[in-house]
């Protein structure tokens, strides 16, 4: 059996071209054809030097399966999510190893409605043809099947139309936001939405009233464009903001332009991370509560998806706001399937992954900041006055990693001492402790010896700051 590291618990990711390459690129191809045995698949790619080639030759496997192959060229996961439903098509594949360094790459499927292929649902499977089947790529395909067609199309405009159907752009007030691309992935889709901003300022539907939030601009945003043009040597370094070190330029940026927030993206844009025009940057996990909030606004009773890691802010905010938070092991393929079972308008977790009901259950990383957008105009407030409030009532520790011989360990000898003290007890990921005025998640990682820890607690940041310093000493011990 040839073996592919390159399959992981839920996508394709892999070193160029030892790990992945364009032979094993056919075979998967060749592999997904068999498996879902569709008529029609969409593909498309991140900037990344080796998508291209890639492209081509898992777009060849499909074919001589006798899959008809559409390419949306050059885009973020989410445009291959959207494409797939609104192309009502049998699946989509995109190239892409979002946030890993530049000599890696990768791929993320879909079936029908965009639902998520992963190991429980047939990447397993496809993983198996690929070592097993189509070990030899068979360039030219079978006789006895009918090699599959291959067209380039734009998606762009409804795909614009679709997010931008979230807000209602004639009601923002004008505001200044730094864009930061990460090496210019996303840049494509700010400059669509800001060529439909100024042709709502052209229609004479930017009417801004005055407000605490005010610029004399003609349109209701102005954009401070960084790191914009699509580049895959990543000269701006790995496109992934949950890094310090991949936060200062857009920090520099909001504070130089006086922007009234900062958002930047990872390399394939399905996450968007935001900074108040402080240049602070925002936790993810106060985000779901403010958009479930937003959404509960206008549909009230519904139900708003969270994970385990943190939660007390979630709950409390969607229950005041009436609706029913509903708690769901962390990952994309859990988030999406509770949702659906659920019917739940929305989803979040605390890492910036954002999903919506009406985005084929799917996450966005445009969708998020046009909510918060719109939020500040609404309310006529700043990002850090709407969060602030939130973080003084359950201040957290963000996650925190630890490298580890044996991280199962670690948490047997955290669960033997502070179990017996704890309110409750929850095991939908990892370990959730209840302290009463304080509480822990300790998880392992689904890829590496590394265990992850998050801590919050009511309202006091010395609490929440001593037990994550205790916990991380008998972690490390």
């Amino acid at each position: 059996m040839n073996k592919l590291p390159c399959f992981k618990a839920y996508d394709i990711r892999g070193r160029m071209p030892d790990e992945l390459n364009e032979d094993i690129a056919w075979r998967i191809g060749r592999a997904t054809a068999e498996y879902l045995k569709p008529k029609t698949i969409v593909v498309g790619g991140d900037i990344r030097l080796s998508t291209p080639e890639l492209k081509t030759a898992l777009s060849d496997g499909l074919r001589a399966g006798g899959v008809d192959v559409i390419d949306i060229g050059l885009c973020g996961t989410e445009e291959v999510y959207f494409a797939t439903s609104h192309l009502k098509v049998d699946g989509g594949i995109m190239v892409t190893a979002s946030h890993n360094p530049k000599d890696y790459n990768g791929m993320k499927l879909v079936r029908e409605e965009s639902k998520p292929i992963s190991g429980d649902t047939g990447l397993r499977e496809i993983q198996r043809l690929a070592e097993e089947v189509f070990v030899e790529p068979n360039r030219i395909g079978s006789p006895d099947i009918p090699f599959g067609s291959y067209r380039k199309i734009s998606n762009l405009a409804p795909y614009v139309d679709h997010i931008l159907g979230y807000i209602k752009p004639d009601e923002l007030k004008p505001l200044i936001l730094v864009v930061n691309a990460g090496n210019g992935a996303a840049g494509h889709v700010i400059d669509a939405i800001e060529e439909r901003f100024k042709a709502t300022a052209m229609d004479g539907g930017s009417a801004c009233s005055a407000g605490s939030i005010n610029r004399p601009t003609s349109v209701p945003v102005e954009f401070v464009k960084i790191h914009h043009e699509p580049d895959g040597n990543f000269p701006h370094g790995i496109p992934n903001p949950l890094l310090h070190d991949c936060r200062q330029a857009t920090v520099d940026a909001v504070l130089e332009h006086k922007a009234d927030m900062g958002i930047a993206w990872d390399g394939d844009f399905d996450r968007c991370f935001l900074f108040d025009e402080k240049g602070q940057f925002i936790e993810g996990y106060y985000i779901v509560g403010l958009l479930g909030e937003a959404f509960l606004a206008h549909q009230p009773g519904a139900k708003i998806i969270h994970d385990p890691r943190l939660t007390w802010n979630t709950i409390d905010q969607v229950a005041a706001a009436g609706g029913v938070p509903v708690l769901c092991k962390t990952g994309h393929a859990f988030i999406k399937e509770r949702m659906r079972e659920e019917d739940a308008v929305y989803g979040g977790e605390m890492s910036a992954h954002h999903y919506f009901r009406d985005f084929a259950y799917c996450d966005s990383g445009m969708i998020p900041w046009l909510l918060v957008t719109e939020l500040m105009s609404h309310k006529g407030k700043k990002l850090s006055e709407l969060v602030a409030e939130r973080i003084a009532l359950f201040p957290s520790s963000g996650e925190i990693n630890s490298t580890l011989d044996n991280p199962q360990a670690a948490i047997d000898r955290i669960l033997a001492i502070y179990e017996k003290d704890a309110v409750a007890v929850d095991h939908t990921d990892g370990i959730s402790l209840d302290m009463g005025e304080w509480r822990f998640n300790l998880r392992l990682s689904n890829t590496e010896p590394v265990i992850r820890l998050n801590v919050e607690s009511r309202g006091d940041v010395a609490l929440m700051k001593e037990k994550t310093s205790e916990l991380l000493s008998l972690i490390r011990k």
